[in-house]
């Protein structure tokens, strides 16, 4: 009988984590946004938030709305470089989620498939940021947290 349990508990186990590791193994499509979306910012650190917007706008049904729950599946810090055109011309993961190393691949990917807004007053530019994602693939950017529960 204990074995019967043990076996039922760990079939559970594994369709309860099924459907997140499944979110990850796919990398959405952007949206088509329109082409020439262009930053004013001065400064990296201003052209963040410019940047933040563009991939909530690109990954709108991937946005997490609201608070954020008490215990997020991943946190990752990623940097992209992005050239006068808006365009990526690469990516690094900064920190690695700890557990959920699933995550960082599909973040570095959405990145890649982002066209970022040209940073007309700078050359080129480093996008940081810290990804706050939750277990269904939904995410958030530090940048523009609603918050935590």
């Amino acid at each position: 009988m204990n074995t019967l349990l043990a076996a039922g508990l760990i079939a559970v186990c594994a369709t309860a984590s099924s459907p997140a590791l499944a979110q990850f193994n796919q990398v959405p499509s952007p949206l088509a946004l329109s082409a020439g979306a262009v930053s004013e910012a001065p400064t990296a650190q201003e052209y963040r938030r410019d940047a933040a917007k563009r991939v909530y706008e690109s990954f709108p049904m991937h946005i997490h709305r609201g608070k954020l729950p008490p215990l997020m599946y991943a946190i990752t810090i990623t940097e992209a470089d992005i050239d006068a055109s808006g365009r990526v011309t690469e990516v690094r993961m900064v920190r690695e989620p700890a557990a959920a190393k699933e995550v960082g691949p599909w973040v570095l990917a959405l990145l890649r498939k982002t066209q970022f807004p040209a940073p007309v007053r700078l050359e080129r530019v480093t996008y940081r940021e810290i990804w706050l994602v939750d277990k269904t693939g939904k995410f958030q950017v530090d940048t523009l947290t609603e918050g935590q529960r």
